[in-house]
C-alpha cells in the first residue's frame, strides 16, 4: 500500500511539474534556430535572395576592383522582379530592386558577388547592378520614392567603393557594351538623379 501511494505521489508530482513548465511563456523557452540570413550590406534594405544558380560567388573588391553602378528598369513589377531572380533556371539577378510605389529596396545578391545583370561578363565584375520597378516606357513608375531611395542607395555604394558620383561610372543598361537593351529608357531623368546621388 505504502509502495502505491509512493508511486501515486511521484507520477502526481511529474504531473505538477509538467504543467508548471507548460504555463512558462513561449517567450522564455529556446525557440527554432532562424535561418542563416547575411548582415544586409545596405542596412536600409530587405534580404531577398536570388537563387545562387544566377550569380557566381566571388570576394570582391578583393578578387574584381567594383568601380561602376549600372542602373536597370526591370519591365515587369517588383515582385515579378524578385521572383524572376529566385528562379534557378533564368539565369539572371542584380545587387538590389527598387520598387516604385515607396522606394523599398530588396538585396539579392551581395555586393561582394558577381550579379548577372549586364549581359558582358567584364561589366558584371566590375559593378553594382540596381533594378528599378516599372517600364520604360511608362514614366509614372519613376516615382519621388524610387528616385530618393535609389539616389541613397547608389550613394552609399560610390561612398563605400570609392566610385566618382558621375555619369561615367553611374551608367545605364543600354551603356553597357554589347548589350541590346534601352533601359533605363529615355523617361529616366539622369540630371535628376546624379543631382540626388551627389546631395545624398
Amino acid at each position: 500500500m505504502e509502495k502505491k501511494r509512493a508511486l501515486h505521489h511521484l507520477s502526481r508530482r511529474g504531473l505538477l511539474k509538467g504543467t508548471a513548465l507548460a504555463a512558462v511563456p513561449y517567450a522564455l523557452l529556446p525557440g527554432p534556430q532562424a535561418s542563416a540570413q547575411p548582415a544586409l550590406d545596405y542596412p536600409d534594405g530587405e534580404w531577398h535572395p536570388a537563387s545562387s544558380a544566377n550569380y557566381t560567388v566571388s570576394s570582391r573588391p578583393s578578387a574584381y576592383t567594383i568601380d561602376r553602378v549600372i542602373i536597370h528598369v526591370t519591365q515587369e513589377t517588383f515582385t515579378g522582379a524578385l521572383n524572376v531572380f529566385s528562379n534557378p533556371e533564368k539565369q539572371v539577378s542584380a545587387h538590389y530592386v527598387v520598387r516604385s510605389g515607396d522606394g523599398l529596396i530588396a538585396q539579392c545578391v551581395r555586393e561582394s558577388d558577381i550579379a548577372w545583370h549586364a549581359g558582358n561578363w567584364d561589366y558584371n565584375t566590375r559593378s553594382i547592378g540596381i533594378e528599378h520597378e516599372g517600364w520604360v516606357d511608362q514614366p509614372f513608375y519613376f516615382t519621388n520614392a524610387l528616385y530618393e531611395r535609389s539616389a541613397r542607395l547608389t550613394a552609399a555604394i560610390c561612398a563605400k567603393y570609392g566610385i566618382p558620383r558621375d555619369r561615367e561610372h553611374i551608367i545605364g543598361h543600354y551603356e553597357v557594351p554589347g548589350t541590346d537593351h534601352t533601359d533605363p529608357g529615355v523617361y529616366w531623368d539622369w540630371i535628376r538623379y546624379i543631382r540626388l546621388v551627389n546631395f545624398a
